[in-house]
């Protein structure tokens, strides 16, 4: 048995290593084998092996393309059903600070009221802001403050009283800031002056801008301001004190001059005048 195996072994032919021209030979073959495989069959099964990762790609793109266009259409669907729901309203409009004006003055300078839309807000802050200062010439400063969901806070700070002025025998109130209001009242409030003679707007204006710089104690102790010039002093003005005395004072150096008053006031012995223009200095009145 031994020796018929080796015999069939060695009736196999051996193969061998390809020399290069047999090589070479081998791969001529297989291109020109290649070359007569159609192109269009070439062609089939390259695509054919691209066809599973084509049909991948393209589920993809499609399954992005239809969750943003459900998502969009879920945007504008939410936004439609916030527009025509109260959240998308003012519900209230809170006044603080107002104590001259009332709550519904303000709403109306600054341009706001209740059930209006909160886009007429939103954003929109500073330009109601400014708004009001103009439509109200009282209003100070203002500050508008939207606060979710549907609420606005209106802080207001007024110019106060600096006084009155008479007209054709009606009283109209004066501002810190000069402006004189276009309503008359019938009694003027008690711890504010009168303005009696002033024949110019400017000067009116000046006085009460000098007037706004006086302590609040002070303020209040004056009963009425007139325009008193002379010849040596222009800008002289005459006051009367709610405590029966009498002052003398210059336009420009008023503010800094009734500082001293309180103090004068005190050492006087009796009701007199005390004169302001030129230093600083009292007298009896002359009986």
């Amino acid at each position: 048995m031994k020796f018929r195996l080796n015999r069939k072994q060695s009736q196999q032919p051996k193969t061998r290593d390809l020399t290069p021209w047999e090589a070479y030979q081998s791969r001529a073959a297989q291109r020109r084998k290649q070359a007569q495989t159609p192109k269009w069959f070439r062609h089939a099964k390259r695509i054919g092996d691209k066809l599973p990762r084509l049909r991948h790609q393209r589920n993809r793109k499609l399954a992005r393309r239809l969750t943003l266009l459900l998502s969009i259409f879920l945007v504008v669907i939410g936004l439609m059903i916030y527009l025509v729901s109260p959240l998308s309203h003012v519900q209230t409009v809170r006044v603080q600070g107002a104590h001259a004006l009332s709550a519904h003055q303000v709403q109306r300078a600054v341009g706001l009221a209740s059930g209006d839309s909160i886009f007429k807000v939103w954003g929109h802050e500073k330009t109601l802001q400014r708004q009001a200062v103009h439509h109200n010439s009282r209003l100070k400063h203002v500050t508008v403050r939207f606060r979710q969901p549907n609420r606005v806070t209106v802080r207001v700070v007024e110019y106060v009283t600096a006084g009155y002025v008479m007209r054709q025998g009606q009283y109209y109130e004066v501002l810190e800031n000069g402006v004189v209001s276009q309503q008359s009242v019938t009694q003027p409030k008690s711890g504010t002056p009168v303005y009696g003679n002033f024949k110019s707007a400017k000067t009116l204006h000046r006085m009460i801008l000098q007037y706004a710089k006086l302590s609040t104690p002070i303020k209040h102790s004056i009963s009425e301001i007139q325009e008193s010039p002379t010849k040596t002093n222009p800008q002289r003005v005459h006051l009367f004190m709610n405590d029966g005395n009498e002052v003398y004072a210059s336009l420009n150096t008023f503010a800094r001059k009734m500082a001293y008053y309180p103090s004068i006031a005190s050492k006087m012995k009796q009701k007199g005048v005390v004169n302001l223009e030129v230093g600083a200095y009292s007298y009896a009145f002359k009986k």
